[in-house]
């Protein structure tokens, strides 16, 4: 979809000759200038209300995306990059929430070391 997408702008350009900005933005007005905020924040807002769905910000699409990347097993640092923040402390505390499942899944491979190690021990757990 973005190559399609770059291949449209690359168009518009061409259209545009020495009106274009190369902004350096991937999303664009005719001309290459970058779009408003508020423009995208009204237009996703109505979106959303058309489609019938429960209201949901845009900028709830950044916590979101954050955590599927890790449900997905995206290294936390990765997800950092993704975002753009300075502080992995950032993304951790402020835009990844835990999915069930991805406790589950911690909860389970945990205990799996644990087992290993008690095996390896000739230990067993609990009694």
């Amino acid at each position: 979809m973005l190559t399609g997408h770059r291949e449209r702008q690359k168009e518009l350009s061409a259209r545009a000759g020495t009106r274009w900005r190369d902004s350096g933005y991937v999303f664009t007005i005719a001309d290459g200038a970058p779009l408003r905020p508020d423009y995208l924040t009204g237009r996703f807002r109505r979106l959303v209300a058309a489609s019938g769905q429960p209201p949901i910000r845009l900028h709830d699409l950044r916590h979101g995306a954050a955590t599927l990347a890790l449900a997905a097993r995206t290294d936390l640092k990765v997800v950092q990059a993704m975002l753009g923040h300075a502080s992995i402390v950032l993304t951790a505390d402020t835009y990844v929430s835990v999915l069930p499942e991805v406790a589950h899944r911690a909860a389970r491979e945990t205990a799996r070391l644990v087992l290993k190690a008690a095996s390896t021990l000739g230990r067993g757990l609990g009694g």
